[in-house]
């Protein structure tokens, strides 16, 4: 498993600095940031949040180069898969992507959840593939038929609605986290293995951490045995996310109005969302000492120490929001953003691993 690009430099760790150039593109020169990320055009007043950029500690991590990166997936099928913070990191790579090449939009399904977008000059596809937790999921519902926000998870089934696109994909970069913090009853086909966020009698507590070791495990065992996929294909796991909301959570009117980045001594690394990250990269590396198929490369995206260092970086009220007066978004990232720096990580892995 893919851990260091250097040999004696972990890319992941380090510290943010300034850099007067900001991004490759800006929220006007890309045409398909949404609005919900397009923090600019929604009205935040402050830029500075725009001119920082990852410094590993003892080495250089390269800006993004998009023709570089074209030819490095020249022919190949990338899919970004997990939930809408996965979408928002596709939707940085196609902003930077488009300052090379304009890509076609060739699939929208009906709830614009997953989509595909094609590079004709570099026969690159690059897609979306929308789920919340990775395996097969049902929300209960009421007697009125609606959704109570309690899911039953199944561990011992793989969500079909990504995993059946697997065999046609190349570079696949699974991440799944922000649906997990509800209750969840977690089973192994016909065996309740416990709950998260519930107490109830006789039933076994599992904490989110807990529940992501079963998850990914389970998520990883599949792709390594997936025997229609690619014998080359490329897993990239993106760790946890971190959201930063203060004063309150999403929706209790929490906030994340801050202007610019926390330093190394202002994160704390016993965090939930470090525990998270900590139990997501320990299934991976249990995969990876034993698993079947030598030829499947697997390798770590660790964005989470690096992002809890930017607080500055969400819309907060900035996402043009018509629907749920009141709530800030503290967990997707504006775009352009401290987000980009996702795909200079992901442009280096891939690099390494050709």
């Amino acid at each position: 498993m893919l851990r260091r690009f250097h040999p004696e430099c972990d890319l992941f760790k380090g510290h943010w600095i300034p850099d007067k150039r900001g991004s490759l593109y800006t929220n006007s020169s890309c045409s398909t940031i949404p609005d919900s990320k397009n923090c600019i055009k929604e009205g935040r007043p402050d830029r500075g949040f725009l001119f920082w950029r990852w410094k590993p500690d003892g080495c250089d991590l390269p800006r993004f180069n998009p023709k570089a990166f074209l030819g490095l997936v020249r022919g190949k099928k990338m899919s970004f898969i997990g939930d809408s913070v996965a979408r928002n990191h596709m939707e940085s790579l196609l902003c930077l992507l488009s300052m090379e090449e304009t890509p076609k939009d060739i699939y929208k399904d009906g709830d614009d959840r997953n989509r595909i977008w094609y590079f004709p000059k570099h026969d690159f596809t690059l897609s979306t593939s929308w789920t919340k937790f990775l395996v097969e999921e049902r929300e209960r519902r009421d007697g009125n038929n609606k959704g109570t926000g309690l899911f039953d998870l199944d561990i011992g089934k793989i969500d079909d609605g990504w995993f059946n696109g697997l065999p046609n994909t190349d570079i696949a970069i699974v991440s799944a986290a922000h649906w997990f913090f509800r209750p969840i009853f977690i089973h192994r086909g016909d065996e309740t293995l416990g709950c998260i966020y519930c107490s109830l009698p006789n039933m076994t507590q599992i904490t989110p951490e807990e529940g992501f070791k079963l998850v990914y495990s389970a998520v990883f065992k599949h792709i390594d045995e997936c025997e229609m996929c690619k014998e080359d294909l490329v897993t990239v796991l993106r760790t946890i996310s971190p959201a930063h909301f203060e004063n309150g959570t999403w929706d209790t009117g929490g906030t994340c109005s801050r202007t610019s980045p926390f330093g190394e001594n202002q994160i704390d690394l016993q965090s939930n969302e470090m525990k998270i990250r900590k139990s997501q990269i320990e299934q991976l590396e249990g995969i990876t000492t034993k698993r079947n198929n030598k030829a499947k490369k697997f390798a770590v995206l660790d964005v989470t120490r690096v992002m809890q260092m930017r607080p500055d970086g969400h819309p907060n009220g900035y996402w043009g929001n018509k629907w749920m007066k009141g709530y800030n978004d503290c967990v997707h990232w504006c775009l352009p953003g401290p987000i980009d720096a996702w795909n200079e990580f992901l442009m280096a892995i891939i690099r390494q691993l050709r």
